[in-house]
């Protein structure tokens, strides 16, 4: 690495680091030793090209000390390097710093070609200082901490022209006072109390370089870190530095507002990467951008002076607009400093959605500043202008009242016209926002009535606006669409053009799917959209079939991968809305669905899954016939053995046993039974162990507690006995769910009192045990008796094939509770309880002495109490 050229040296130096990664330095104990004396004789011979080779190396290896997780390994390997490192890093520091001191002080300051190397050089040294003080003030730092921050104070006052006034040269000064920057916060942050003897000296450093950097974008890096070094100090105890007079208006005046406003590169940004401007303006990614880090410093400031910022702030507002309002085409950008003061500084109330600001009157500003531009006919003039309006009304939705709002709906609807994809994104944004406003107590503040009558142009606009060029697939866009679909009804006359809009779209992103967001509102709307209309319209439901069907027959066809589980979720949707017999295109998509290569994605399973039940709910006839039950069985079957899909296999099976006769399940049951057994004793985890209890609890419902007992102990003499010992009584009071605790305790209360084996005097303990189990169920809350078990997926499974099952909010199966005439489980445990024991007078009590917990004793009591029963 050492003898080589400057590119191969990076590579090899990079090599290293990959290395270093994971040897050193245990493994590698002679690394750095090696750096060492290799700095140490290049250092002599002032040779720069291999001391920024090894500096570069050390840098790379070193990091792992900035992000690493405090542990006492990471900490033994701390102190390895700071014993070994720290002192000859600040050797050739010094070292170097005098090089440059004597160089640039040489008649026409050095040539930059001398200069060059050295900063590159103080460049690495400051990072290496910035990984070795992560962790902790490391004593040796602490020791030499006035010649390191004397260097550092030096590099943020001096000027180097020579340098600065070539090529990258002021690039490589300002990456190295950056560097300096992240150091002395850093210690602000980490070191306050050690570090305050140099803090006035830095500020003041820190102040006068901010308001000499240029706004050129080559010195970004620069003017972020400087600004979050100030940021820093002003929340910390030494805010008083900024109390003096005349301090903020300066800081305002001369750090902040130049630095908020507009520059060539945002517009550029804004015209050429509407995706990247989106996600810095909108989205808040823009952390380490002029424009955020500026309203940070503000915030910062206003943590302690809230009243001075505030003033000083509406003022700047107040010029701005001024200035705006004497030339509006020439002074644009004014206005738009100004709606971004008032935004960026806007605060949001803890856990709400709700926005605040002192600087201005929310209301009066909106009507005077904002209105007009959103009024303005011409929707393609001053694009940036427009954008910041949107912004505002978006960001000030919930303060803005609903009859001013709602009379400038028809605007943002014009504005989705817009050429420019920033601002028809913003409009699309700003009323898919609106349409979540909720008023006191959660109620919605824009209704269905509020939005329908102008949803056919509404809708019409949104479709037209994915046709602009970069916008085809905005994902701002579909998700108003998606909106728009869940508040407004939906009639026939929407939902023709809807549909055939969406199915349009899809068939363009079926070709090479490249944005998961779009497309997932795309489906979310999809299945909105049938589930709404359809549900009020069945007479839409061919038609919606004919536009789908090829949409969806060509992802199965041409196997897109990242659309198979969007499109089983759908047809299962489209089964569900169909009335039994089940039409012959359906019936070509079941045949499909029971091939074993359909299953073999794990991605695809939780789909096809939901997919299969609705075939077994709306055509229970056809599953009986060709052997497809047996097909069905043996997909139950391989769901089941795995732990990663157990739970599939039991929605299988219980959409099997719910919805076919006894007749047609019974010659299968024994074969059911065996692969149970089998799953229990090989891998049975309490999540297997719940779900086999529902399951048992449905077929009793169903199918009477005779078939149960008589189906198990074919299989082997007596085994109902065991299970139930060993896991139905253990595992009932972990059940979860309304729906499923309801139907476990009524099964298991009708297995008492109903089932011969259990009413026999020998199983009196075990009809004890199983009535405790219940009544924790009934009577303990969730919390007090389920433990969470961590479950351990199976990662074989997975490798290699990224698609993921994504569910579908818009096309959930409907939970249908297969006990509706029971309404309340605890009256149907104490009323079956009082009848039987009124049988045998004297016997139950004995037994809920003997076998009940004290709690579940006084519990049973209690629910007597509640409904009026006696166990007598």
């Amino acid at each position: 690495m050492l003898s080589s050229s400057p590119r191969i040296q990076s590579q090899l130096s990079e090599a290293l680091a990959v290395i270093g990664k994971h040897d050193f330095p245990k493994s590698w104990p002679t690394l750095l030793p090696e750096l060492i004396s290799n700095l140490q004789k290049a250092a002599q011979s002032s040779d720069y090209a291999s001391i920024n080779g090894i500096l570069g190396t050390a840098n790379s290896i070193f990091k792992k000390f900035r992000y690493q997780y405090k542990t006492n390994d990471l900490l033994l390997d701390l102190k390895y390097c700071l014993d070994n490192f720290a002192a000859p890093l600040l050797d050739i520091f010094l070292k170097t710093a005098s090089l440059i001191d004597s160089t640039a002080s040489s008649p026409g300051g050095g040539s930059p070609a001398t200069l060059q190397p050295l900063f590159e050089s103080q460049r690495l040294c400051c990072r290496i200082f910035y990984s070795l003080n992560f962790q902790e003030l490391p004593e040796f730092f602490e020791d030499h901490m006035k010649e390191w921050m004397g260097e550092f104070r030096k590099y943020l006052t001096t000027n180097y022209p020579s340098l600065e006034s070539s090529g990258d040269g002021l690039a490589l000064v300002d990456q190295l006072r950056a560097a300096v920057c992240e150091n002395i916060s850093l210690y602000m942050e980490k070191n306050e109390e050690e570090f305050q003897g140099y803090l006035n000296d830095f500020a003041s450093a820190v102040w006068s370089l901010l308001t000499n950097v240029s706004q050129s974008s080559s010195r970004d890096k620069l003017a972020v870190t400087a600004m979050k070094f100030l940021t820093t100090v002003s929340t910390s105890v030494h805010h008083t530095l900024f109390a003096s007079e005349g301090v903020i208006p300066q800081i305002c005046q001369s750090i902040v507002i130049p630095n908020v406003r507009l520059r060539d590169e945002d517009e550029e940004l804004f015209e050429m990467n509407y995706i990247e401007f989106i996600r810095r303006d909108m989205e808040g990614s823009d952390l380490d951008t002029r424009r955020r880090i500026a309203c940070e410093l503000l915030k910062g400031i206003a943590t302690n002076y809230k009243k001075q910022v505030t003033d000083i702030v509406s003022l700047q507002i107040q010029n701005l607009l001024s200035s705006f309002a004497t030339n509006p085409s020439a002074n644009w950008k004014d206005k738009d400093c100004a709606i971004y003061l008032v935004v960026s500084l806007a605060t949001k109330k803890a856990g709400g959605t709700l926005v605040s600001t002192d600087l201005v009157d929310v209301q009066s500003f909106f009507l005077s500043v904002i209105v007009p531009e959103l009024q303005s006919q011409d929707v393609n003039g001053f694009p940036m202008l427009k954008a910041g309006a949107l912004k505002f009304f978006t960001t000030f939705r919930g303060l803005i009242q609903k009859p001013v709002a709602f009379q400038l709906f028809p605007d943002l609807v014009r504005f989705l016209g817009a050429e420019s994809n920033v601002v028809h994104s913003y409009a699309a944004s700003c009323i898919e926002k609106l349409l979540l406003v909720k008023d006191e107590g959660g109620k919605a503040r824009y209704t269905s009535a509020d939005i329908t009558p102008c949803v056919p142009v509404l809708m019409n606009n949104l479709f037209n606006s994915l046709k602009f060029p970069e916008s085809e697939e905005n994902q701002y866009i579909m998700k108003c669409i998606l909106r728009v679909l869940a508040v407004a009804d939906i009639s026939s006359e929407i939902a023709g053009p809807c549909i055939a809009g969406l199915t349009s779209i899809l068939n363009e992103v079926c070709k090479n799917p490249r944005n998961p967001i779009f497309n997932h509102y795309l489906f979310e709307s999809v299945a909105i959209l049938i589930r709404r209309a359809c549900e009020r319209d069945a007479s839409l439901i061919s038609a919606f079939e004919g536009s789908l069907f090829p949409s969806l027959q060509t992802i199965l066809a041409n196997d897109v991968t990242e659309f198979l589980p969007y499109a089983f979720q759908l047809l299962a949707q489209l089964v569900e809305l169909n009335k039994p017999p089940i039409s012959p295109s359906y019936m070509q998509i079941f045949v499909l669905l029971l091939s074993p290569d359909s299953w073999r994605r794990s991605s695809n399973v939780p789909a096809l899954v939901r997919l299969l039940q609705a075939f077994l709910q709306k055509a229970p006839n056809e599953v009986n016939q060709e052997g497809r039950l047996n097909q069905v069985l043996g997909i139950f079957n391989m769901l089941v053995s795995s732990a990663s899909s157990d739970e599939q296999g039991f929605y299988v099976l219980n959409t099997v046993i719910e919805n076919l006769e006894y007749g047609v399940i019974s010659p299968y049951m024994g074969n059911i039974w065996n692969v149970l057994f089998m799953r229990l004793q090989n891998n049975r985890t309490v999540k297997f162990q719940k779900s086999l209890v529902i399951f048992m609890s449905l077929f009793l419902i169903k199918h009477g507690a005779t078939n149960l007992l008589d189906t198990m102990n074919a299989v082997q003499d007596n085994i109902f006995l065991v299970i139930l010992e060993q896991f139905w009584i253990p595992n009932l009071k972990l059940i979860t769910g309304a729906i499923e605790l309801k139907l476990t305790a009524v099964a298991s209360t009708r297995l008492i009192c109903e089932s011969p084996v259990l009413l026999d005097p020998a199983a009196a303990r075990l009809w004890g045990k199983m009535l405790d189990s219940i009544v924790t169920l009934l009577s303990q809350p969730e919390q007090d008796r389920v433990e969470e078990e961590p479950e351990m997926p199976d990662i074989a499974e997975n490798v290699g094939y990224t698609a993921t099952f994504v569910k579908l909010y818009n096309a959930g199966k409907k939970e249908e509770d297969p006990l509706t005439d029971v309404k309340d489980p605890k009256q149907f445990l104490v009323t079956s309880l009082a009848k039987l024991s009124a049988l045998t007078p004297g016997r139950y009590p004995q037994i809920i002495n003997e076998n009940l917990e004290p709690a579940n004793q006084a519990a049973l009591l209690q629910l007597c109490g509640i409904y009026n029963c006696q166990i007598v």
